[in-house]
């Protein structure tokens, strides 16, 4: 493999599926942490987009290759790298956790609009559509521990950032968002404790997501405090 350095941002959920997926894989990597607010010239000469995460792919003799959006460095890293492999073998099986990958980052959307919309009647919206949601995860989850069974996949490595963000949530705020779907809990007590899923984050993710959401004015949050 070439010399891979990731380029990323502290909290951003899809930076960690790629450093999940390369954990999972053993691979070596380097990460480089950007402010995305003040974005610095040598990232928007690599970044098409302006978004992280960035794949920087280091190749002896040639230019450096990038490879940007969450799920297309994930599939790089699952197609290249060495280690267990993350997607299923077989080829309809596949397809659908590449789906279900895509749920997954509807998932995320709904829980941002729950959490930032100021309207109170539009956040409970917002918290109907994810709930909805959970309980479709939770009609297709199997005994566990993670969403294909026994292996961690692809799917688990979309789903534990947003796990992750319900946790740190709820340890200030109850909201109880898998109450209601007693596998999904499991699932997301399962890849919390995975070894990738934890070391994807800096020790202060908490601080600064935290803190990320109060400088969006998240309602939620307001309340807390």
């Amino acid at each position: 493999m070439p010399k891979l350095t990731l380029i990323s941002s502290p909290t951003c959920p899809f930076v960690q599926r790629a450093i999940i997926a390369l954990a999972e894989k053993q691979q070596p990597f380097e990460v480089i942490y950007v402010d995305l607010v003040n974005k610095p010239d040598w990232f928007l000469a690599l970044s098409p987009l302006g978004k992280v995460p960035v794949l920087k792919v280091e190749r002896p003799g040639q230019a450096d290759a990038v490879v940007f959006e969450s799920s297309v460095i994930v599939e790089y890293i699952e197609e290249t790298a060495d280690g267990p492999k993350l997607h299923p073998a077989d080829p309809l099986e596949r397809a659908q956790h590449r789906a279900w990958m895509e749920f997954g980052s509807a998932v995320l959307g709904d829980l941002f609009k729950f959490l930032l919309t100021p309207d109170e009647a539009e956040a409970a919206k917002g918290r109907g559509a994810l709930e909805d949601k959970l309980k479709r995860l939770e009609g297709v989850l199997g005994d566990g521990p993670f969403f294909g069974g026994a292996s961690f996949s692809c799917v688990d490595a979309v789903f534990a950032p947003i796990f992750r963000q319900i946790d740190t949530l709820e340890s200030i705020v109850p909201l109880g968002l898998t109450s209601q779907t007693p596998k999904v809990a499991e699932w997301r007590a399962a890849l919390a404790a995975r070894p990738s899923v934890i070391g994807a984050v800096p020790a202060d993710f908490a601080e600064q997501f935290l803190t990320r959401l109060r400088g969006m004015g998240a309602p939620l949050l307001k309340v807390a405090a």
